[in-house]
């Protein structure tokens, strides 16, 4: 279980106690799309058309998070910047930025004529991405956790409680 997922649970409360309108407009924030690979749905990506966040950044983050995680592996290809753009309803540019910051950071490797494939890692080095990973993933539950009034004891007691269930 993510600290989200306990973030989510302690509101589970709050949330089934809304309105019904406020509840759906809340759910209606995002648009998940699911991206088809190699003959298998499996890779999530959700876009959210009221974040902040430019849609090329969703699309990398959520790419590069898939690769570091290992749920893509090297050499796995990835699909077309046209295929991707028409699945997630986007603009080919959006996609194609997306890929070339991947390609730049050394998560993807693109080949004229044949596509993008996920790129070999380095097992030290995707450690490293890993952490950084993980370490992006905490400044955003510190944030919500101060958001939400917890202390750093109750926070270290949430994230003791869920290593230990691990």
């Amino acid at each position: 279980m993510t600290l989200w997922n306990l973030a989510f649970m302690r509101f589970e409360q709050t949330l089934f106690s809304l309105d019904k309108k406020i509840l759906v407009a809340i759910l209606c924030i995002y648009t998940i799309h699911t991206v088809h690979i190699r003959g298998w749905y499996y890779l999530n990506i959700v876009i959210s058309n009221r974040s902040d966040e430019p849609i090329y950044n969703q699309i990398y983050q959520q790419l590069r998070g898939a690769i570091v995680r290992g749920e893509m592996v090297a050499g796995e290809p990835l699909p077309s910047i046209r295929s991707l753009a028409r699945d997630l309803q986007v603009s080919v540019i959006t996609t194609k930025r997306a890929y070339e910051e991947l390609e730049r950071d050394g998560y993807i490797e693109t080949v004229a004529g044949k596509g993008s494939f996920v790129a070999p890692q380095n097992a030290e080095l995707l450690r490293e991405k890993r952490i950084n990973l993980i370490e992006e993933k905490l400044v955003t539950v510190i944030q919500d956790a101060r958001t939400l009034g917890l202390s750093l004891q109750e926070l270290q007691h949430i994230v003791k409680l869920l290593y230990e269930e691990g």
